[in-house]
């Protein structure tokens, strides 16, 4: 107990140490260096707006000379979208392993994950309509010369999900079509086995390849946010800035909603577990994952909060990290509030039907989200492009897209939690019941 005791404290040496030295390190880096992405992003929205404002007397300087470097960064991020999402949900599905050897816990995971993030999507959707996210402002369309598609039916939307080749959806860039595809091969390659190891390490390098590709075009963010809001503003005015408070904030409501019904709700009643003790439980990995904004980099300590729920190590191990890939409740609430925002902010309405295909798309697309700060942008442009929404909105959101990222990776890793404790519960009922069946 003494080794224990001393292994803990040398430990805490350790990373008392590191810690000052990381400090130190940062300390003697320049000012500029030492500024982090999301400050540098939040300064690209403040310059944009004050140039946005010099320049309304002579709006044509910034569409002609600035908004390029917006069109520049909207367009890298189209370019990642299509092979992230097929490495990336191909790379998801592959995590399952062997399916006869984790069937049972893999099926009862999935199917809780997609039910919590399609509830996720429906919370998000429904605050930010009644709540009217976007009412304030009303973006002129025939300026950005954008028309609004005509929805198709709900049979429709559902034959087109089946791709009938497989070039086409990715050259249209058709969200659904993709993801069908990459779900498709991903369990080929699990059917397929040893022979399709290669293909197996070529998809997981690809994966690692897109989410590298990923933070390069992210790291040019506070340019693209720059040349996209400047335009804006000088053509539109202050005024579109408006309503950003009154996002995050009903954005933020939705998010603690789902997780005080749902994730409360689920442990209750599948876990017999309190509320109470299911998130003092969970505070640590929940207090990090607000500072880090990162589902991966919480995983060690998700998995630790896991243990002191009782759950076993050969659920968490399976669970846990398929949810940091697969699972994205707080990612879907964002793409659902935002989806509206940016829809009013244009004054454009969203049917029923397109709302359900939002759902959709959230719901599959949460499977190719990487589990990584600034993913949610390119993902929300998945959904925008879903119901032909413009995706020069994502500009409206970027400033304050860290912001909302760390109340969504809280949500994120408290539901991948969620889920580890259920899916215990229900494996302990199973085992029990097949002893008692045994012993009968």
């Amino acid at each position: 107990m003494s080794e224990l005791t001393d292994f803990e404290k040398e430990a805490k040496a350790d990373i008392r140490e590191a810690q000052k030295a990381t400090a130190a390190e940062k300390a003697n880096k320049p000012w500029v260096k030492r500024l982090s992405l999301t400050t540098w992003i939040f300064i690209a929205l403040a310059l944009g707006v004050v140039a946005g404002l010099a320049l309304q007397g002579t709006p044509d300087i910034a569409t002609t000379y600035i908004k390029p470097l917006g069109t520049i960064f909207l367009n890298l991020i189209k370019m990642i979208v299509v092979p992230l999402v097929i490495f990336s949900m191909v790379a998801g599905v592959i995590s399952l392993s062997d399916i006869k050897r984790v069937g049972a816990i893999g099926g009862k995971t999935i199917a809780y994950y997609l039910c919590t993030t399609a509830c996720a999507i429906v919370i998000g959707l429904v605050i930010a309509n009644v709540l009217n996210v976007g009412a304030g402002y009303t973006l002129s369309t025939d300026e950005l010369n954008y028309e609004a598609k005509e929805a198709p039916s709900f049979i429709d939307t559902i034959v087109n999900i089946f791709p009938s080749n497989f070039v086409q959806p990715m050259s249209d860039a058709s969200m659904l079509q993709i993801i069908v595809i990459a779900l498709f091969f991903g369990f080929g390659i699990l059917a397929a086995g040893k022979k399709a190891q290669p293909v197996a390490d070529f998809v997981n390098g690809m994966s690692e390849v897109c989410i590298k590709i990923m933070h390069m075009i992210i790291s040019i963010a506070p340019f693209g946010v720059f040349g996209l809001i400047t335009p804006v503003v000088a053509t539109n005015g202050p005024d579109i800035l408006l309503p950003l408070l009154k996002l995050i904030l009903i954005a933020y409501l939705a998010m603690i909603l789902h997780m005080v019904v749902v994730y409360s709700g689920a442990v209750k009643t599948i876990a017999k577990m309190g509320p109470l003790t299911f998130f003092k439980g969970q505070m640590r990995a929940m207090a990090f994952a607000f500072a880090s904004a990162s589902s991966v980099g919480t995983l060690p300590i998700n998995m630790e909060c896991s243990k002191k729920l009782g759950v076993r190590s050969e659920v968490s191990s399976f669970v846990l990290p398929l949810g940091a890939t697969i699972n994205m409740d707080g990612t879907a609430i964002y793409q659902g509030v935002c989806a509206i925002f940016i829809a009013q902010v244009f004054g454009i309405d969203l049917t029923i039907g397109q709302q359900c295909v939002i759902v959709a798309t959230a719901v599959l697309s949460s499977i190719g989200t990487a589990g990584v700060p600034g993913s949610g942008m390119i993902m929300l442009a998945m959904v925008l492009q879903s119901v032909g929404l413009p995706v020069e909105g994502i500009a409206l959101v970027a400033g304050v897209d860290r912001v909302l990222d760390m109340m969504r990776t809280v949500v994120n890793i408290t539901g991948d939690q969620s889920a580890a404790v259920c899916v215990n519960a229900l494996e302990n009922r199973k085992e029990t019941r097949q002893a008692a069946e045994a012993a009968a």
